[in-house]
């Protein structure tokens, strides 16, 4: 059986449109997803990437693209109001909770809050607002990301996706053949022996 290994960040657009669309791909191949949470700011410090949001044209076109990507798969997406948000705090969350049964939990209230919902987490209320509403305790949510040990977790494991090849998010795996962008996920599908329209039936709509 082929691995799948999904690499993300809470800030990007097209991350949270790929977790949208990779668990329905992964359940027709009869695979598990390895979530691999990664802090993209220190992937493109290091890589010497930067976010197409600093570039007018590219910020531009991509949000068209991404309009398009999202009716194309059947997605609902906002772009947050409050573009860009630091992460830090909620991948360490992501990190801290990895191998808990409230990650797929975590992950959702994370990805929707920002790009379905519109929620500013850059605000430390806002924050804990949305934690309460999944189940999710602040005070619990404050001691695991000031766990030094979730802290050096998030930061080796961006240090080991540079050393992969990794350069941005989303950048999914199957076995050793990277694929980056949500835009690539028809291959990731093939790669898998899936066939991306049966499981995204809007994917072939006109």
């Amino acid at each position: 059986m082929a691995t799948l290994d999904f690499y993300f960040d809470f800030g990007s657009p097209t991350s949270y449109m790929a977790h949208k669309v990779l668990p329905r791909i992964a359940e027709a191949a009869g695979t598990d997803i390895n979530w691999r949470p990664v802090l993209l700011g220190g992937i493109f410090k290091a890589t010497g990437n930067a976010s197409p949001a600093l570039v007018a044209a590219k910020a531009f076109h991509m949000n068209i693209d991404m309009a398009r990507f999202a009716q194309k798969y059947g997605i609902e997406l906002t772009f947050n109001s409050s573009f860009p948000i630091n992460t830090l705090a909620l991948m360490r969350g992501a990190a801290g909770y990895l191998n808990e049964d409230s990650f797929s939990r975590y992950v959702d209230l994370m990805f929707d809050a920002i790009w379905l919902n519109d929620r500013n987490m850059n605000d430390p209320e806002v924050v804990g607002e949305v934690l309460a509403t999944g189940d999710f305790d602040p005070g619990d949510f404050m001691q695991c990301i000031n766990d030094p040990a979730v802290k050096e977790r998030l930061k080796s494991d961006t240090e080991a996706a540079v050393a992969r090849g990794i350069f941005g998010a989303p950048s999914i795996f199957v076995d050793d053949q990277m694929y980056f962008g949500q835009d690539r996920l028809h291959f990731v599908a093939e790669a898998l022996g899936v066939n991306i329209c049966e499981v995204c039936p809007k994917f072939v709509a006109t």
